[in-house]
Parts: structure tokens; sequence; C-alpha cells
């Protein structure tokens, strides 16, 4: 028998962290329409509060100083153009869809699965810079108020997880009322610099730092080498996007204000970078001209400290001023990479673990993070590594950017951005082969793989190898891979939560809500799908979260089916059984790992830059040991996470399979259940109709049967009766009495299996009944020639309460039979009573029932027939009788017998 596969549900309890929004804040959801409920104007200042980090005058300062003006602006000024047009459509459709930075990349081009690695780079970029940010804070505290950097680096870790971990409004009431104080101190000290220093504008322009040619001006090497460093900060359009899926419906009254807080707020905070930075490098060429340090030079705190001082003239006014100013500036960014980071890690661990323990446990894992690699000072180590971490990032958010900027306008891809798991491939190679080109691609320029010139400039090539994949890729595999299915199913449930709740207003926006089978809440039905495994609605948090349904509802999209599909394009059947094999993952598990440790060696080894011959050998020699030390133990690891994954695979396949036996042999039970209760209302139906005519046909036998039993008996008794009459009359009057038992044992019959036998109590006599039975049966034994004994074991009471009919209906069959049965010897007749039960024993030493009949005498119309008992007469009905009245009248009926010795029958009531 066929039966649909049903994984049975268990429900869902997320923690109170999980339940309450305003701490989730939809990290790992659609932004819910009752999400929307801040202004365009609160939600755009909220995001354009994250603008005001002060690392932008920092590398600002940095590439001044070292590659100079000339080549310093011109990586700016391209490289946040760059920045502007690569995050303007990825700004729009998160506002428009109230989707996060990583359900925006999941169906943007690059799957389920394959935004985890984008997930895991955006976490990195908000530690990493939660890292720098907070360093500088801390710089600040230990300049400004004496605090060791120790105890800063700590307190500015601190500061913000109280405010992050109750989301956005918490966030967005510390960026709105620090906005105006932000905004007057940058502009004071842009005035400031604008006013009073604007006769060096000049000498900055033409500024070349001193290990440069003088005469050096535009340099493609120099050009690249500053844009490499700034384009660590691409990733900084995530982080604005977090805050823009928060914007309210766009409508024709709102429309020029949405437009306005999207340009700014998203893509527009280069406009505001821009100034930032170039006024860093500005001050950095000030600072270097006065005489500072280069370390000196590249300090925004160092930086802004000269201008307040400037703008005062008092240094206590000064030093308060930069304390405050630096604090506001260090604060706005690092509650933005906190909280965008607790976002990511949220996506991250919950595809792999398929666990969300809540948003708050992973802002502290950020968080804590961030703050050892400050407190071991790995941060400063970081900066270095940025331009090569920022070719990952890069390639990812370009390849995002060339999907919705190209692919969508061009129908390559879908017009909507699909984001559930359910409905989602595990890898789309639109984006994900994408970013995977364009990577290594930058990667083997920035290795000086095709010389200096594309080395410098390997974070353009990169971008440009995006958006020329990712359109090409879309039209070779015909966008197949952006959906792998939909939800029919919820049409019918969605168009019936319309019906209950007609939208009231012609204007209002419907929010049709509908209940997830898992967790058992409401969401609304952008966030909803329809789970086959648990044949009910599902929303996408408890979808994303669900290990048990192994991806059933399609499984073409798993990322083992889509590699298979993709190997056997290109290689022969045998191999690619080969690399499926258990061996064969093993093998492509372990080469991922160590190319991945290899390229990290590699970078570290360019990194440390040994000066001679004999550091580098020692260098070379140290990464090769570490490196075959990590092969080892990145092998075992590896065979222990895949068959634990096989494990865990086979177990859940087993159970699935059980599962549906059990859900087959269900089905089966009722279906049998059903033709049973069919059989029964049957049968019930047949003894109903059975007793009614038993009902009726024995009053029309009754009457007769009386009339021939008396006219009978009449005629045996009168004188004038011929002697050769006589034996007839007896013939007939035993047969009536013989018919007339027969007519009322099967009325009783009929009767009790209808549940219509009416018991009737009343106070009984029982010494007196028993009596009138010892008479009764003391003579039929005299005259068969046979003992009648009775016997009372124990005091009687005078009167008990109980149907007194039936009681001695049940004695007389018993006695009767015990008398009828038993050729010699004798019968023994027993009343005990004892705590208000009465025990009844007949004891007969007559012919004995055999073990195996001892239940069939029971049964209506079974007598146990032999040669000794072939002509006794009786109709078969008597012990039927008996035991179902004994039932009836709550007692208990016990027989035994031994064949040639006797019986012994035991009523309890």
């Amino acid at each position: 028998m066929a039966a649909a596969q049903k994984i049975f549900k268990v429900r869902r309890h997320y923690n109170k962290w999980v339940a309450d929004q305003t701490m989730e804040d939809y990290a790992l959801r659609y932004t819910a329409k009752q999400g929307h409920s801040m202004s365009i104007d609160r939600v755009g200042h909220t995001a354009l509060g994250a603008a005001a980090f002060l690392a932008l005058e920092g590398l600002a300062a940095v590439i001044t100083l070292t590659y100079g003006f000339t080549n310093a602006v011109a990586a700016i000024l391209t490289v946040l153009a760059v920045f502007f047009i690569t995050g303007f459509p990825i700004a729009y459709y998160s506002a428009k869809h109230g989707l996060d930075i990583d359900l925006l990349t999941r169906g943007a081009g690059f799957g389920y699965l394959g935004s985890t690695i984008t997930s895991l780079i955006y976490a990195t970029f908000t530690f990493i810079f939660f890292a720098i940010e907070a360093a500088i804070l801390a710089s600040a505290l230990e300049v400004l108020l004496g605090i060791p950097l120790p105890i800063g680096y700590a307190l500015s870790a601190l500061f913000v997880i109280p405010i992050v971990t109750h989301g956005i409004r918490a966030i967005s009431r510390f960026q709105t009322g620090t906005q105006w104080i932000w905004l007057v101190l940058q502009v004071a000290a842009i005035g400031v610099v604008v006013t009073q220093e604007y006769q060096n504008f000049y000498g900055w322009t033409e500024y070349v730092p001193s290990h440069l040619p003088q005469d050096t001006g535009f340099d493609w090497l120099l050009f690249g080498a500053a844009a490499s460093v700034l384009f660590a900060l691409m990733a900084q359009i995530g982080e604005q996007v977090d805050y823009l899926r928060f914007f309210p419906k766009k409508t024709k009254a709102n429309r020029k204000r949405w437009w306005f807080w999207l340009v700014l707020a998203g893509p527009g905070w280069v406009f505001i970078g821009a100034i930032k930075m170039l006024l860093g490098s500005f001050l950095a060429y000030l600072a270097i001209s006065d005489g500072a340090t280069v370390l000196q030079a590249t300090d925004p705190t160092y930086l802004y400290q000269r201008i307040f001082l400037f703008l005062t003239t008092s240094p206590t006014t000064a030093l308060i001023l930069a304390a405050v100013f630096v604090f506001i500036c260090q604060m706005k960014i690092n509650l933005t990479n906190a909280y965008a980071g607790s976002i990511a890690w949220s996506n991250f661990f919950s595809r792999l673990t398929h666990s969300h323990p809540g948003r708050v446990v992973w802002l502290i894992f950020n968080v804590t993070i961030a703050l050892l690699l400050m407190e071991l000072g790995i941060y400063q180590a970081l900066g270095a590594i940025l331009s090569v971490f920022a070719i990952s990032a890069v390639s990812w958010l370009s390849s995002l950017s060339a999907d919705l900027l190209i692919n969508k306008p061009l129908g390559l891809s879908p017009n909507y951005v699909e984001f559930k798991r359910a409905h989602l491939y595990d890898i789309n190679p639109v984006g994900t082969g994408s970013m995977l080109i364009a990577t290594t691609l930058g990667l083997l320029c920035y290795l000086g793989i095709f010389g200096e010139v594309a080395k410098s400039l390997s974070h353009f090539i990169a971008i440009a190898a995006c958006f020329i994949c990712v359109p090409l890729i879309a039209m070779l595999t015909k966008g197949k891979y952006y959906i792998a299915r939909q939800s029919p199913e919820l049409i019918p449930l969605i168009a019936t939560a319309k019906q209950a709740n007609p939208i009231s207003h012609p204007h209002a926006h419907s929010v049709v809500t509908l209940k997830c089978g898992i967790c058992e809440n409401e969401f609304e039905s952008e966030d909803m799908s329809f789970c086959s495994a648990y044949q009910q609605p599902i929303c996408s948090l408890c979808c994303s979260l669900d290990v048990r349904c192994l991806d059933s509802c399609k499984p073409q999209a798993s990322i083992s089916q889509q590699s298979d599909y993709f190997l056997k394009l290109f290689l022969p059947k045998r191999l690619v059984r080969a690399i499926s094999s258990r061996l064969g993952r093993f093998a492509s598990m372990l080469v991922v790992i160590n190319i991945i440790n290899a390229a990290l060696m590699m970078l570290i080894y360019r990194q440390m830059a040994p000066q001679t011959e004999s550091e580098a050998a020692l260098l070379e020699q140290a990464m090769y040991a570490l490196f075959f030390t990590l092969l080892i133990v990145s092998g075992v690891l590896s065979w222990l996470f895949l068959l634990a994954h096989e494990s865990r695979v086979v177990a859940q396949k087993e159970s699935n399979r059980q599962t549906r036996k059990l859900t087959q042999e269900v089905e089966a039970h009722k279906e049998t259940d059903l033709a049973l209760q069919s059989a029964k209302e049957q049968a019930e139906q047949a003894n109903e109709a059975k007793s009614r005519y038993l009902s009726g046909i024995s009053h029309e036998l009754r009457t007769p049967l009386q009339s021939i039993i008396g006219y009978a008996q009449l005629l045996s008794e009168k004188d004038n009766t011929p002697s050769g009459h006589q034996n007839g009359l007896d013939i007939i009057h035993r047969s009536g009495l013989y018919l007339a038992d027969l007519i009322e044992g099967l009325l009783d019959i009929s009767k009790i299996e209808a549940g219509r036998f009416d018991l009737y109590r009343n106070t009984v006599d029982l010494p007196k009944l028993i009596d009138q039975l010892n008479s009764m049966f003391a003579m039929q034994a005299q005259g068969k020639g046979i003992a009648f004994q009775s016997k009372i074991l124990a005091p009687l009471p005078n009167q008990v309460v109980t149907d007194e009919k039936r009681l001695r209906q049940i004695l007389i069959n018993l006695l009767s039979n015990a008398v009828k049965y038993t050729p010699k010897g004798g019968v023994v007749f027993e009343v005990n009573y004892r705590n208000q039960v009465a025990e009844f024993v007949i004891r007969d030493t007559g012919l004995g029932i055999k073990q195996e009949h001892l239940q069939r005498i029971f049964d209506p119309f079974e007598r146990v027939r032999d040669v000794a008992t072939a002509n006794l007469p009786g109709t078969g009905l008597g012990l039927t009788i008996v035991k179902l009245l004994t039932e009836i009248m709550g007692g208990d009926l016990q027989a035994k017998s031994v064949v040639g010795e006797g019986s012994e029958f035991k009523v309890s009531l």
C-alpha cells in the first residue's frame, strides 16, 4: 500500500531571545511589514550614522603619505564611485523587499548554501573593522583620558553590547540622539580647515612623500596600490542595507523622501566618506608638514585634537571636544559593526548547524573575537592583509550587484528576490561561480602572476570579471538555478486568509498571515512556504533550522545532486563515481582545506617579507613544517566530519524509512478498522433485527403453545381418556414444555445481546430462597436415586438486595443440570457469604466434561453429547443464560471438571 512520506512534527519552541523580535530584529527572516514602523527619516538617519567612522580619515592619511596626493585622491574618487555604482542596486532591492544583505545574496545569484561563504566574508569584515575602530577609540581614551589600552579595548567593546542587544530601535535612538552633536563637530572641523588652512591647499595638491621621486605624478601602480587599501571598505554597503531593510513601503506621498534617503543613506554614504577622506588626507599633510611623525599623522585622534585646539585655543576644551567627537564617531560605527556581525553570524551558523540560539549570542561572539584581536595586537597584522581580504568581498558584492543591475532588467533572473530555503537551489552557479572565478583571478593577479600592473589593479580586474561572468553564466544556465520550486499549496490558504480579514481601506496595504505548522506562530505570507515533509505551511526560520526533512521538497536542488550533474558534464561517469565515493569526498575535502591553508600561509609569508636569505630559508622551512602538520590534522578532522555526517544522514534516512513504513501500517490499520466498524454495524443491525423478530414471534408462538400444553395436561388428567392416548399426550406435553423453555431462553439471550435486559433490585429473603431450592431439588434427586446435600458455610443475612427472579434462574439452571447429568453419587450445594459477596458452589459426581469442551458449553445451543447423554433433554441455552446473567449482575462464573469424577460450578455475586 502506497503512502506519502510524512515526518510527524515536533513543535519547535524558540528561546526568548529568538522569539522576541525586539532583540532578534528579523535576523534570519524577511522583515515583516509590521517591522517597517519607523519613519523614513529615522531609518535614514540611523543608517547615515554609520558613515561617521574615523577609519576613513586614517586610511586616507595612510595612502596620501604613502602614494602622494595625486594617486591617493584619484584612488579615493574612483573607488568611491565604484562603491556608489555597485551599491545602488543592492540598497534599492533591500529597501524594496525588506531583505538584509544575506537574504538578498541568497536570492540574487548565490543560492541557499552558496551565500554561506559570503556570510563568513561579511562577518569577518565586521569583526576586523570593529577591532580597528575600537582600537582607535581605545587609543583616544589613552591619550585624552589616560586609560590604559587593555582597559580601553575592553570598554570600547563592552559599550556597544547593551545597545545592540535591543536591536535597531535602541541603535536608532543612539544614532539620532548623537547625530547633531557629530554633525556640528564635524562641520566645525571642516570649517576650520577651509577657512584657516586654505593657503595650504596648493601644497597639499603637490604633495609627494619623501620616499618617492619628487616628480612623481599619476602612476598606475601607485594608484592601484592605494585603491587596493580602500576596497576593503566595499562591504560597508552591507551594513547600510541591514538598516535600509526597515524602510517603510514607497508610496506617492513619501516617494521623494524615500528616494532621497535611499540614495543618501545607502550608496550615498560615499559622499560623506569622500569629504571625510579628503579631510583626512589634508590633515595628514598638515601634520607631516608641521613635523609630526607618520604614526601621529595617520592617527585620527591626533588630527582632530589639533583642529579643536586651533578652534578653541584651549587645550582642555580641545581635549574634551576631541574625546566627545571620537567617542561618538566610533560608537556609531561599532554599533553598526556589532549589529551587522550578529546578523551575519546568525545566518552563517544557522545553515551549517541548523540551530539558532539567538542573535544576541552571536553579537557577544562577534564582539569577543574583536576584543581578542585587540588585546593580542593581532588587528594590526590584519590591517596589512585587508587588501587581500578585499578581493573576496569585492567579488561577492560585484557579483551581487551585477545580478541586480544586469540580469534582472534583462530577464535573465526572476523579477523578485527569493530567499526561502524551501524554494532555492543549494548552489546557484551565477553568483557563486562568478565570485569564485573573480576571486581566483584577483588573487592570481595580486600574487603577481600576470605582472605588476595586473597586481596593482587586481581588485578592478575582479570587478570586471564579475560583471562579465554573471550575465554570461545566467545565459548559459538559462536562469535555471534561481528557483528550485514554488508553493502553490499556499494559494488557497492565502485566499482564505484574505476573505477572513478583508481590507477595510481601498488604499491600505494587505497583510496576509498564515500559521506556521511547526512553531505555531503567525507570519506574513511572504515569509511562508509549504513543507512537503510535514504537509503544512512552514515559516522561513523553521524551514532553515529543520534537519529531518533532508530537503525532500527539492531533491534535485541539493548540493550533492548539483555537484554530480556538474561533474558529469565534463568528466567520465566512472571518474564521477570515484569522486562521489566516500574516499573521493574525503580527498576533495582535504584538497580544498589544504589549498586554503596553503593560500593563507603564502599570504603570511609575503607579509612577513624576510630580509635575508637565511631568514627566508628559515621561514620557508617553518611554513612547510606547519603546512604538513596541518595536513595531518585536517586529514583526521576531515575523516571525523565525513563519517559523522554520513552516520547522521544514514540515521535520518532510516528514521524516515521507518516512519514511512509505520505510516503505511497505520493507514492499513485505518482501512481495517473501517472495515471492522462497518462489519460491526452490520452485525449489530442484524442482531437487532433478530431480536425484534424473536420478540415478535415469541409472542405469537407462546399463546398457542400454552394452549397446547394446557389441553394436553387436561386431557391426560381426565379419567375417561383412553390409556392408549396417554403416552401421546405425555409426549405432546413434554414437547410443549421444551419449546416453551427454548423460546423463553432465546428471548432472554436476545434481550441481553440487544442491551434491553432489565434487572429489578428488590429485597430477597436469602435463607428462605435457599430452603426452597433445597426442597425442590432434594425431591428430584431422591426421585433419581442420588443424594442431595446442602451446606451453609457461613451465617447468611436475613435479607439481601438483588434481582430475585434472575438469581433463582441462575441457581435452578445449575442445580437442574447437576441433577440431570449425575447418574449416581450425589450433588452438593454449598453457600458461603463474606464481605457482602455470596458464593454458590454446585458440585456433582456426574460424568464430567473434557477440558477442551469447558468453554464451548457456554455457547448457545452447544451441548456435549456422547453415548451417556444422548437421550437427556435440554436446549443448550441454560449455561449460556447463566453466564450472561451472572456477568450482567456483576458476578463471576467459574467451572472446572474431571471426566469420570464430576463437575463444579461456582457463582460469585
